[in-house]
């Protein structure tokens, strides 16, 4: 079976992560345990030994060794899919010999992919390309991951060539920031590992934003608003001085590269109370620290203008940016390297803007770069991956593990 086959069959599941759940509960969601079974007999019959799923919902398995002297290589995935656009009822497309052109995903809505505002279209001319119909997310972040690496173990399988170890695990709630709180380091065995968890085909992920999520909590006073003159204190205009406080130009559609920023994922409530969520974000240390720093000093501003306890701020780091672990373990990042080029893939080191399992587990101890899916507008209504991405990175996956 080829790995897009797999991903159609996987995308009917519907494994969006709950931001909101308890963080007693794992996983988020209950979509996320039906799929962690499927998978375990997926494995199986892909040929992994001890195929099992824990009482957290994570997968574990293994390929055994046919040779020895070889490390124990890791291959991780998360299940789970974001909660920024829909994941039930996933009408996946394959778009045959794609032509370079505007794509109407729902003729009947009048959703269509331009290929002027989606620059990944023209990387995609003359290749099958699996789409959406345009009101939901795909689900490749990071089915296609799984997919790719179930594939590459069948395969393996079948070519009964000398390989070590290979540890396989599939985490939930990566999407929430909690893919690795419960990973089972000790018993997944792995000496290194990898996160089939990116993007487009070749770059090859080492450095990712420093991370953390802070939510402020606005508490106004309510009156009607006939007779509210020196009465309402109104939470959601208090809020708005917040949000207009923040440098304009911080935020993830004006940033690229290394550019930190802060994004305002939520804004809700009523004149008695307003909620504002954010993602903050930098790869460097000193200035995330500042980012978090500057959110408290907007903070304390505004509460010395509008009264002690009208704003209440809680941040929480999620994540760090795991290179200074990769730094001093660059082998595996140069394996990684031969593999692509072995398929036929030149690799381009880039920085993730954002974050993997993989940054989580380096820091506790497993080095764990990050390897391309292929696909292309994760976390969106136009989200979409090429047939032939999918073949090329199982191919990857195969060196990597016999190399």
């Amino acid at each position: 079976m080829r790995a897009y086959e797999r991903l159609l069959q996987y995308v009917k599941y519907d494994t969006t992560s709950d931001e909101n759940a308890p963080e007693g509960r794992c996983p988020s969601t209950e979509g996320q345990k039906a799929f962690a079974e499927y998978l375990v007999k997926e494995m199986e019959r892909a040929g992994l030994a001890g195929a099992r799923r824990d009482k957290d919902g994570y997968v574990y398995g293994f390929l055994p060794a046919t040779c020895g002297g070889r490390p124990v290589i890791g291959l991780i995935s998360h299940m789970d899919t974001s909660f920024s656009a829909g994941g039930a009822g996933i009408r996946p497309r394959i778009v045959k010999n794609y032509d370079g052109g505007d794509l109407v995903l729902n003729a009947e809505k009048g959703i269509v992919m331009r290929a002027d505002a989606f620059e990944c279209l023209a990387e995609c001319r003359g290749m099958d390309l699996i789409v959406t119909d345009g009101t939901t997310l795909l689900g490749s972040d990071d089915k296609a991951g799984i997919a790719e690496i179930l594939t590459a173990i069948e395969t393996l399988k079948a070519r009964n060539r000398p390989h070590g170890k290979i540890a396989v695990a599939f985490t939930p709630d990566e999407e929430i920031g909690r893919g690795a709180d419960r990973f089972d380091q000790k018993a997944f065995g792995a000496d290194f590992a990898y996160t089939v968890d990116g993007g487009r085909l070749g770059e090859l992920e080492y450095e990712n934003f420093n991370a953390a999520s802070a939510e402020i909590t606005v508490h106004g006073v309510n009156t009607h608003p006939g007779d509210a003159k020196d009465k309402m204190r109104n939470a959601i205009l208090y809020g708005v001085e917040f949000q207009s406080m923040l440098p304009p130009a911080e935020t993830p559609s004006h940033t690229e590269g290394y550019e930190g920023f802060y994004h305002l994922t939520r804004f809700a409530g009523n004149e008695e109370k307003a909620v504002l969520r954010y993602l903050v974000r930098d790869h460097d240390k000193t200035k995330f620290e500042a980012r978090k720093t500057f959110l408290g000093n907007i903070a304390d501003f505004l509460n010395g203008k509008y009264g002690r306890g009208t704003f209440e701020l809680a941040v929480k780091d999620s994540y760090y940016n795991m290179k200074p672990v990769i730094e001093a373990h660059k082998d595996i990042v140069e394996r990684a390297k031969r593999a692509m080029r072995e398929a036929g893939v030149e690799p381009k080191t880039v920085p993730i803007r954002g974050g993997t399992d993989g940054a989580v587990l380096s820091w506790k101890g497993l080095p764990c770069p990050n390897l391309p899916t292929g696909g292309f507008n994760f976390h969106s209504r136009f989200e979409c991956i090429p047939v032939p991405a999918m073949d090329k990175m199982t191919e990857v996956l195969v060196h990597l593990a016999e190399g």
